[in-house]
């Protein structure tokens, strides 16, 4: 009926997002094939797709239909009243920690770890923890973004003492930065130095290890059961101009197919059953990371550079 309806309104959906366009770009395929309808997508920056449907909903010429960006945006973009809630009939298909009472499923995890060189590191070698970065043999190997500048990486240090207990994970963020690691603007730079065996060791998303992996990198990531990371969420428009086609697409993005091809990218999604293709994925249990307003952030920041930088 949807799909039908879709027909009617266009037969397209317009969707922006920050999720990877090679990503989403097999997902449009397999949705246009499936369905007979066409998919257009945005992709940005989690902070430009914000900004860019806060703009279209006050000029009152919004453009978008679904929304796809992480957990504290979201939130953001729901309490505008810039997206609403869609219940899909595919939510039941989701772990239930994973849905949001105001939000719906959380449909994948990026996990934050220590990814290392394998032919610059012997696994035997490799840290075991976070707190063995501090070890002397890693010291002037350790690459990561830098929690000055880098948001996502500011809410990873600032969230250490949730999985690390407040004193120790205080300790470990001030003798991290005494260890001084070399700081890269984001999150993909520091995986392309390891990668790349310009750094041994590195900061980043272990789905790295499976992208990298796939070209050839000889990569890998220290095993732990609790790990940090920041939950994303799809979300059809307050006042979308294609509802029909923007909840079809909801409701395939959440399916089986769909989420089956985001896993195959390395993606941790949260659908029942699917898992990437990362050895021990299913034993990793996920820790959302704090949300800071912004003045946490410029707090943090502040507190950072003395840290970090000096």
């Amino acid at each position: 009926a949807l799909v039908e309806g879709g027909k009617k309104e266009g037969g397209k959906v317009t969707v922006y997002g920050s999720l990877e366009a090679d990503t989403t770009e097999a997902v449009k395929k397999a949705f246009e094939k499936k369905t007979g309808l066409e998919m257009e997508y945005w992709r940005a920056s989690t902070t430009k797709v914000v900004d860019r449907a806060i703009s279209e909903s006050r000029a009152k010429k919004s453009l978008v239909d679904v929304i796809l960006v992480h957990d504290a945006e979201m939130r953001f973009l729901f309490k505008e009243n810039i997206v609403g809630r869609y219940n899909s009939p595919r939510f039941k298909d989701f772990t239930k920690e994973s849905v949001d009472a105001d939000l719906g499923p959380r449909y994948r995890d990026t996990i934050i770890g220590i990814i290392y060189n394998k032919s610059m590191i012997k696994p035997e070698d490799a840290p075991k923890s976070l707190e063995d970065l501090l070890k002397s043999q890693f010291r002037g190997k350790l690459v990561m973004p830098d929690p000055t500048q880098h948001t996502t990486t500011t809410q990873w240090v600032a969230s250490l003492p949730k999985i690390m207990g407040k004193e120790k994970g205080d300790k470990f963020i001030r003798d991290l930065a005494a260890s001084k690691p070399l700081l890269v603007e984001s999150l993909l730079p520091a995986a392309e130095r390891v990668s790349a065996g310009e750094s041994a060791i590195g900061i980043t998303y272990v789905k790295f290890t499976y992208v990298f992996g796939q070209k050839g990198a000889p990569l890998d990531y220290v095993r732990s059961d609790r790990m940090l990371g920041e939950g994303s969420y799809i979300m059809l428009a307050s006042k979308p101009a294609h509802p029909n086609v923007g909840k079809a697409f909801i409701d395939f993005f959440l399916d089986n197919e769909s989420m089956k091809i985001l896993a195959q990218q390395g993606e941790f999604v949260t659908r029942k059953g699917i898992y990437p293709p990362i050895p021990g994925a299913d034993k990793i249990k996920f820790i959302e990371m704090n949300h800071l307003d912004q003045n946490g952030f410029a707090e943090t920041k502040k507190e950072y550079q003395k840290l970090f930088l000096q």
